[in-house]
């Protein structure tokens, strides 16, 4: 019968030899679940997942051979002990219901390891090591690694295998004349660069037989230079097909490329129409990707005609139950993914466990348990941010009696200010969700309340999440009515000049700075703006789909300098995989970034600044408005008189520690409280 509101999504999808029951598929995501050991973690992560309801899962990527690991030591199915490692997450899968295919990456010159290696010696920019050029012999191998890897994974149960060809993989690397400057028969020509995925998809469909999914994953836009043209595309994807491919996934940028793909900036949907572009050149089923967050956003690209099936990855990290909920129509109660980047991909490339901002038990599904309790308690929450919100939700699931208390008149705290930057716009959805879900809660919500120690007394538990309040920097005329804090720009909407100085470089700085230049009109809400402002155009236009003109962004909203009293680059501190999308967007807007600096005094003419310890020659930065971004202090008054009255609360958030107002550990810390009451 046809889903009412979701009809393409949850369509079935025929293979041939086995038919999928929905359209979703949970791309790849490397969580370090397989190189910490325990398998039965990696079973209960991949299994809630298939118990809510994807049609398809893609592992993280699983290493060939040694020089093909992203990192020394990364996961594969080398051994039988292996082989037998995985079968427990492949059989957990298949008992809820599911199906599991496991990617093969081969990281080329990504690899971090000094036996890396590639079609020819050319560094990354991403990666300390230079590659060594393999010979034929080489290529000989790295064939039949690969191969040999789709058949142990058959072996240990998977329902099939993706082989990674996009991003700026070993595979990729070949394909295009910026990595391969070979001039054997495996480069040169295009049929000859192309030879090598076509030949891995050749044995590799040879080696397991027909009744054996095969995804190849495939760059359709690569964003550097000297990329692939799309006629390119179009050929290697027929010549994929032919070689034995069941699906064709879409893969978008290489990692080196200098043009965002996933973070929360980039506009839903943005690449939909490079797939869509491949629709009919091919009789195989193709995945469109990347900003993908919503069932309703999922199924409008399938009912545009631009993918047979919808990847997407980190959405399964905030919530696994995303597609059991879709299907009973209540898209409200999914946890939404916001693409912060904070918890997953940031810690990936630290080297950390994988999780999730919005959702910390992911990848802890057996540490983070939310038992129904035995001991019903009154809790008290004071505080509606993203601690207080968290831990009120938690608490409330596992039957606890909880009241919520703020003391402004709606949920959300200091999300409602981050909601308001351009390029974060997610944050409304996520603000939207807790409304929802303490809506439909019993949660008991006294919002306009500004509780005192008095209120709290009956409570068994009382758990401060107060949040902030910004640090005074004590610079002289600093009380001027020129000078504003983030908290009335963001939140009270204070009338700001054409001229503006930003005191403090933190992540509230970068914001702060974003939503000045910006001005009413955000990229993220506008794919044309934002393709123009990155530089992105039609790969069927230029190689790799890279703007000849490069990028053009709007005139800035107003002329901003952002300081920093430390003398080293602005936004060290950022996320590290974002951090350098923030310092371009500021730079492409004439952002004036200059650290190691004194504040010496504001008047109404501007800010006085010197540098050095000898603080001579002071200058003028003629503004017309001067915002204190100058970092937080723990608003804790109310924890400290109930500490004085002989009560042990728990504080959490901001209220703990003030950290660039950090979501990801309020909410953590928040979820972990509740559950352990």
């Amino acid at each position: 019968m046809t889903h009412p509101l979701f009809p393409h999504l949850f369509e079935p999808l025929d293979l041939g030899f086995t038919t999928l029951p929905n359209r979703f598929l949970m791309g790849s995501m490397h969580t370090g679940l397989e190189e910490a050991g325990d398998w039965n973690k990696v079973a209960a992560y991949y299994g809630e997942r298939a118990a809510g309801g994807v049609a398809l899962m893609v592992t993280g990527g699983m290493a060939p051979n040694e020089e093909g690991g992203v990192l020394p030591g990364a996961a594969g199915l080398f051994t039988d002990r292996d082989i037998e490692n995985h079968r427990i997450v492949t059989d957990r899968t298949h008992a809820e219901g599911g199906r599991i295919a496991m990617q093969i990456l081969h990281a080329g010159r990504y690899a971090y390891t000094p036996k890396a290696v590639a079609p020819s010696a050319i560094k990354s920019p991403i990666s300390p090591f230079v590659p060594r050029e393999l010979d034929a012999e080489g290529i000989e191998k790295q064939i039949n690694d690969i191969v040999t890897a789709a058949t142990r994974a058959q072996q240990a149960g998977y329902d099939g295998v993706e082989i990674m060809g996009s991003e700026g993989y070993f595979l990729n690397e070949f394909l295009v004349t910026h990595t391969n400057k070979r001039t054997d028969e495996w480069g040169g020509s295009y049929e000859n660069r192309m030879r090598l995925p076509v030949e891995v998809v050749r044995r590799t469909r040879a080696a397991v037989g027909e009744k054996f999914i095969i995804i190849y994953r495939l760059s359709m836009i690569d964003l550097i230079p000297n990329g692939s043209t799309f006629a390119e595309v179009i050929q290697l994807a027929q010549a994929v097909e032919a070689a034995g491919a069941t699906i064709i996934n879409t893969g978008i940028g290489w990692h080196e490329a200098r043009i965002p793909t996933i973070a929360t900036s980039v506009p839903r949907r943005a690449f939909s129409w490079v797939t869509q572009k491949l629709m009919g050149k091919v009789s195989i089923p193709l995945v469109t990707s990347n900003r993908i967050n919503t069932p309703e956003v999922a199924e409008s690209v399938l009912a545009d005609g631009c993918a047979n099936m919808v990847s997407m990855a980190r959405p399964f990290l905030a919530d696994g139950h995303f597609v059991a909920k879709a299907k009973a129509s209540q898209s409200a109660d999914i946890t939404p993914c916001i693409a912060c980047n904070q918890a997953c991909l940031d810690h990936t490339f630290s080297m950390r466990m994988t999780s999730c901002l919005v959702n910390p038990r992911a990848c802890a599904e057996t540490d983070l348990v939310y038992a129904p309790t035995e001991v019903v308690k009154n809790v008290a929450i004071v505080g509606a941010g993203p601690a207080g919100l968290s831990t009120a939700l938690v608490a409330k699931k596992r039957g606890h009696n909880v009241t919520l208390f703020d003391k402004s008149g709606e949920l959300g705290g200091q999300l409602n200010m981050a909601k308001q930057i351009p390029g974060k716009e997610e944050f409304i959805t996520l603000v939207d969700y807790y409304k929802h879900a303490v809506g439909t809660s019993d949660i008991t919500v006294r919002l306009n309340t500004e509780a005192t120690a008095a209120d709290l007394t009956g409570f068994d538990e009382i758990v401060i999440a107060t949040g902030v309040t910004p640090r005074d920097p004590q610079i002289p005329g600093q009380d001027l009515p020129n000078v504003l804090s983030y908290i009335d720009v963001l939140r009270d909407k204070a009338p700001v000049g054409d001229r503006v100085a930003v005191i403090g470089a933190g992540g509230i700085g970068f914001d702060v700075c974003e939503y000045l230049v910006e001005g009413d009109q955000s990229p993220t809400e506008d794919l044309a703006l934002w393709k123009k402002e990155w530089g992105v155009d039609d790969p069927e236009n230029t190689r790799g789909g890279l703007s000849i003109s490069g990028p053009q962004p709007l005139p800035p909203a107003r002329a901003v300098t952002l300081l920093q009293r430390k003398a080293q680059k602005l936004g060290k501190g950022l996320g590290k995989t974002t951090g350098w999308i923030h310092r371009a967007t500021l730079k492409m807007k004439g952002v004036d970034m200059i650290g190691g600096v004194n504040y010496e005094k504001i008047t109404p003419e501007g800010l006085y600044i010197s540098t050095g310890k000898a603080r001579e020659n002071p200058r003028l930065l003629e503004v017309d408005t001067v915002i204190l971004c100058a970092g937080q202090r723990p608003e804790r008054s109310l924890a400290d008189a109930l500490i004085a009255l002989g009560k042990t609360p728990h504080v959490i958030g901001g209220a703990d520690v003030a950290a660039e107002l950090d979501a990801k550990r309020a909410i953590s810390q928040g979820s972990k409280l509740a559950a352990g009451f």
